[in-house]
């Protein structure tokens, strides 16, 4: 029997004429509709005709988490009065709960995603509904992007409806060829907010770290809320492990119950907190309650204003969660559900200023995540650089660069980037390719058994509990009876039915019709280390199951290989990981690390998760990048040569040559001259004096006098410093090379300049005195001529070289500084009288002359002069 009061309760409704006519004129509509009007569960119902009205037809709608696919299944086949499956049913990873009369089917964008891989018309399907499109999920906007493209070519008569609270309306009506936007009126109640930041002062999270003191703060204003308001209070934290903390503070409440629901949570508790209860509850959540659900009988939300969103650090080669400030979208969703039932509050865990700087909407996953699986996917889809592909937001060349390098390495796609049969193969899979390749290179390694076990336990992070290595995390896996080994188990098993699956001849693949690339299972690793071979094989058969597992999870991350070095691991691609203190994989000689992380202020990454290898395991799966070459550099201060057998940035073997290749070696020569400078060349005093006058001559006239700077001489080396660098081999060699007769060859010979060297820029000059007094160029702005004051004597105007005055150094008898003057003029006329009164009495055997400027100017004492 169909609860047509709780239908027609649902604000939505007067939306349903616009939007069926929409769908009817254009084929496409945006729907927006706030929480709690049942966009989730009428409209797809309204749809698919099962109110008594319109056609019949079947509706696939597409939720980005499989509790929110649940339950929109559910509460859908209540309206209906009927039993989930038979006219409502749903389809998530593992689990397919679908009657053969079902008009509406509830899908995670993942299920879809793949459904359209096999069947790209979704034959039999007349309209998609893309619900909480505002979260912007990469499978989301994937599915949109191929919908979009199946309407435009093979179906124009498939109906598109994209279904948000909060969304970039115009953006997506742009997208779906300029869709009517639909918008129902909510009839949600007025939700009070609250700001209530923590009075103690509290760090901003970094990766996964959340500052402790936040969630002390969050715990005490749950407390708050409830001792202020009445209902339920549901209360928004970024992530489980943040959820148990606070659930741990909270302790015992005193007649409240406290649950915890996330994507983790057994589906006996999620379906428990969507039911209600009869005690007042607690409600921790991430942010799988944020949309598609109501929570009965909550009241009060308590905001962290934390989220979770996918990084990758392309440096490193690692990819993880991170926390982040959570959106304005996000945060008018949560407060949203504390109004769906009755007037309600928000407790906002920051102050309101912060409020305004809050991003708009949460950031695409396409700008942040890994994008291997998007590439994959496209390149199926026959789109590898997914230009032609309808997309709010461009996916970003260098994670595309990096994901195509993934795929590529694993024999996904080809030269160009279009899919292998081996692509189409790991697509089908439903997991990350590099786990999908893990689990089809090892199958027959370790066993399909076995294979499966460990991909399903790298697919799913494991509780903290079960520890950092993976082959002890498998051990308590299967001993476990918590929800994750639960599920565990659940995904184990449907990988041992999938790759079963898809290794059978017959199994259609997702490739355009010219991909003719084929890679079989295993061909990867066999063609890295040469193949198997019986005596591998042999060994794998026989080995413990640690090795094995260990086996896997290179297979799967082979760049992440490590070795021990120096108190760290030293994984292939060049990152340094360290594992924790007590941890089962520390003293392993190698290790392949499955899941790591940066940890606040530390250098290197963190070990999460791994499982002890070998060598002969590192070389088999990481063979693509084993490398064995001469190397010659500028080590501690001189030339090495060294053969080194290297695996990435590993080291595995390493002797000394003796007759390297003399390229190499010049190379090495030219290393240390720019680590440790032209001073490893012999300079003689004039060979300065030359390097100085010529960045006089540069700075003061330019071309065609050469640039003498370390950089520009590095850049000219091979015109000033042949033949002699190449006839050298080591240090020694470099410090028999005349630089002054190096540099006299940059001289601008063929112009002639060369000539005027002395002219214009001069060792010496002659003074009043009859000197050759030198010039010293060390400052190229302003050369300095050092000479006894006596011997300027006479001299009305300062001496310059190329039209630069001379920074005139006046000494006294004894050669100490007396004066400095650019204008000789000036100082015999202001500042000789002060330096003739203080030094005649103390040097009076040499001439004071009260008129320096008429004097005749000497080298020599008054008594010499009478001579």
């Amino acid at each position: 029997m169909i609860r047509y009061d709780a239908l027609d309760a649902l604000p939505v409704r007067t939306a349903l004429p616009g939007l069926t006519d929409a769908l009817e004129g254009h084929g496409t509509a945006v729907l927006v509709a706030p929480p709690g009007t049942g966009k989730t569960t009428l409209v797809p119902l309204a749809l698919a005709g099962l109110l008594g009205e319109g056609q019949a037809r079947r509706v696939v709608v597409a939720e980005p988490r499989r509790i929110a696919a649940r339950a929109a299944a559910r509460r859908m086949a209540w309206l209906l009065g009927e039993q989930v499956g038979r006219s409502v049913g749903y389809t998530v990873r593992g689990e397919r709960v679908v009657g053969r009369h079902a008009r509406v089917e509830v899908v995670t964008t993942g299920v879809l995603l793949q459904r359209l891989q096999r069947d790209q018309e979704l034959a039999g399907v007349d309209v998609v509904v893309l619900d909480e499109c505002h979260e912007r999920h990469l499978d989301a906007d994937t599915v949109a992007a191929f919908l979009w493209d199946v309407r435009e070519t093979l179906r124009p008569e498939l109906r598109l409806v994209a279904a948000s609270a909060t969304t970039d309306a115009e953006g997506w009506a742009r997208l779906l060829g300029g869709a009517p936007v639909v918008a129902a009126e909510g009839v949600s109640h007025p939700v009070e907010v609250v700001w209530a930041p923590s009075a103690r002062p509290v760090r901003p999270p970094h990766g996964m770290r959340v500052d402790p003191a936040l969630l002390t703060h969050v715990a005490s204003t749950v407390r708050r809320a409830l001792a202020e308001r009445s209902g339920d209070v549901l209360c928004f934290l970024p992530g489980v492990g943040e959820i148990a903390r606070v659930a741990g503070q909270l302790g015992e409440l005193g007649g409240v119950e406290v649950l915890q629901v996330h994507g983790r949570a057994p589906a006996a508790v999620q379906d428990a907190v969507l039911a209600g209860g009869a005690r007042r509850r607690v409600v921790l959540a991430t942010s799988v309650a944020e949309s598609s659900l109501t929570v009965p009988g909550v009241r009060v939300v308590v905001d962290s204003g934390l989220a979770r969103e996918p990084r990758v650090d392309h440096t490193r080669g690692l990819s993880a969660l991170a926390t982040v400030r959570a959106s304005q979208a996000a945060g008018r969703q949560r407060a949203g559900r504390a109004g769906r039932e009755a007037p309600g509050a928000v407790y906002r865990c920051w102050a309101e200023a912060e409020d305004a700087r809050l991003p708009r909407f949460p950031s695409p996953e396409i700008k942040v995540a890994d994008l291997t699986t998007f590439a994959l996917q496209v390149a199926c889809w026959g789109d590898p650089e997914a230009g032609g592909l309808a997309l709010l937001d461009a996916p970003p060349g260098g994670a595309m660069a990096a994901a195509r390098s993934v795929l590529s390495a694993i024999g996904a796609v080809d030269s160009v980037g279009r899919a292998t049969e081996r692509g189409g193969r790991l697509a089908r899979l439903g997991l990350h390719p590099r786990l999908g390749r893990a689990l089809l290179d090892a199958a027959p390694l370790v066993g399909v058994e076995r294979a499966s076990e460990v991909v399903a336990l790298l697919s799913e992070e494991a509780p903290r509990e079960y520890g950092d290595d993976l082959a002890a995390a498998l051990r308590g896996a299967r001993r476990g009876g918590d929800a994750y080994a639960t599920r565990w188990r659940a995904e184990a098993r449907r990988l041992r039915a999938v790759s079963t699956d898809i290794s059978h001849p017959h199994t259609r693949g997702c490739l355009p019709v010219e991909v003719n690339v084929e890679v079989s299972a295993g061909a990867v690793a066999d063609d890295a280390a040469g193949g198997v071979g019986p005596s591998r094989a042999t060994r794998w058969a026989t080995a413990g199951e640690d090795s094995l597992v260990g086996l896997v999870a290179a297979l799967a991350f082979p760049e992440r290989v490590a070795k021990a070095d120096g108190g760290s691991y030293l994984m292939l691609s060049g990152t340094r990981a360290e594992a924790g203190d007590g941890s089962g994989l520390r003293g392993a000689p190698w290790i392949a690390v499955a899941v790591a992380d940066r940890p606040v202020g530390k250098g290197h990454a963190r070990v999460r998760l791994g499982a002890v290898v070998d060598e002969e395991v590192a070389r088999f799966t990481a063979g693509a990048l084993l490398d064995e070459r001469d190397e010659v550099h500028w080590v501690d201060g001189d030339v090495v040569a060294r053969r080194v057998e290297r695996l990435g940035a590993v080291e595995l073997a390493v002797r000394l040559i003796r007759n390297p290749d003399p390229v190499l070696v010049r190379d090495a020569l030219l290393e240390g001259l720019r680590r440790e400078g032209f001073r490893l060349l012999r300079w003689s005093a004039d060979a300065g004096v030359l390097r100085q006058r010529l960045a006089f001559l540069r700075l003061r006239l330019g071309e065609p006098w050469p640039d003498v700077s370390d950089d520009a001489l590095h850049a000219r080396v091979d015109e000033w410093l042949e033949p002699e660098l190449g006839r050298a081999r080591r240090r020694a060699d470099l410090a028999r090379i005349d630089a002054g007769g190096a540099l006299g060859r940059l001289l601008p010979w063929a112009s002639g300049e060369a000539a005027r060297l002395d002219e214009l820029a001069p060792e010496r000059i002659a003074v009043p005195s009859g000197s050759r007094i030198r010039i010293d160029y060390g400052n190229p702005e302003q050369p300095v001529l050092a000479v006894k004051l006596q011997e300027m004597f006479g001299l009305a105007q300062s001496p310059s070289v190329a039209g630069v005055p001379l920074l005139v150094h006046l000494l006294s008898p004894a050669g100490r500084p007396a004066a400095v003057t650019a204008d000789l003029a000036s100082f015999w006329k202001d500042g000789y009288k002060g330096v003739r009164s203080e030094l005649r009495g103390r040097y009076p055997k040499h001439p004071w002359p009260e008129d320096p400027a008429a004097a005749e100017p000497t080298r020599y004492t008054n008594a010499r002069l009478r001579r």
